[in-house]
């Protein structure tokens, strides 16, 4: 009998200790701000693939990338489907040449287009990922033609047989390659995860290596600090984010 009290009584306490015992706290993330405090307008372009991998949709890459950017402060971001809409209607399947991505920006009223490209994509634990992410800045001084022709822009802008590619295009670009059995990049891949998991689920920060979509948002997070950075963009600032 006493054995038995005793269980209970055991048991009682544990119980009260789970229920006294405070929850894991929630990280606090890193944000991203454009630096001058001016709002900038962009939009989001199809996902170039050249992976070799089939399986990838340029269009929920282009989300995973316009979710991102949408987190930057001092940006407002046009989603992918509203480029997309603007390709059909010029008949392009991607953007070939500065004087192009100049158009797509005029034609949506924007300041920038960014293009993401897939160069390398391997899912399996611990996932690797290869891109890069190009930004095409519409000059100030642009004034669209009554009749454009994309296609021939396209032609314009390739270098002759002769003819170097230009030392100083007219965007910027970022490019990275990020394998998850790098400790440094799991480092940062963990750093990202901090404020960006909830600490009580199944996975926690793990999460992170087994959701692709999650491991390509860390990516495109990383590629577009480096991007905005640049001295050609405005430098961000981080600041902590408050929940």
């Amino acid at each position: 009998m006493r054995s038995i009290v005793f269980i209970l009584i055991a048991g009682l306490i544990a119980l009260l200790a789970v229920g006294c015992a405070k929850p894991p706290k929630y990280g606090t993330e890193w944000q991203l701000t454009l630096g001058d405090g001016q709002q900038s307008v962009w939009a989001v372009a199809p996902a170039i693939n050249l992976s070799g991998q089939p399986n990838i949709d340029p269009l929920l890459q282009a989300d995973l990338l316009y979710q991102q950017l949408q987190q930057v402060k001092g940006l407002t971001v046009v989603p992918v489907n509203r480029v997309a809409e603007i390709y059909a209607s010029l008949g392009l399947q991607k953007v070939q040449s500065v004087e192009q991505a100049t158009l797509v920006c005029d034609l949506l009223g924007v300041e920038a287009l960014v293009v993401p490209t897939i160069t390398i994509y391997d899912p399996y634990n611990p996932p690797k990922v290869g891109a890069a992410l190009q930004v095409f800045i519409k000059p100030g001084s642009y004034n669209r033609s009554t009749s454009v022709d994309p296609h021939g822009l396209a032609r314009m802008a390739s270098p002759g047989q002769t003819e170097s590619l230009p030392q100083n295009p007219d965007f910027e670009q970022t490019v990275g390659m990020f394998d998850a059995a790098n400790g440094t990049v799991r480092e940062r891949l963990w750093s990202y995860a901090a404020g960006r998991n909830d600490p009580m689920g199944p996975l926690g920060r793990k999460e992170y290596l087994m959701s692709m979509d999650r491991y390509c948002g860390f990516v495109y997070h990383e590629l577009i600090t480096a991007l905005i950075e640049s001295p050609r963009l405005k430098k961000p600032v981080a600041t902590d984010s408050k929940r």
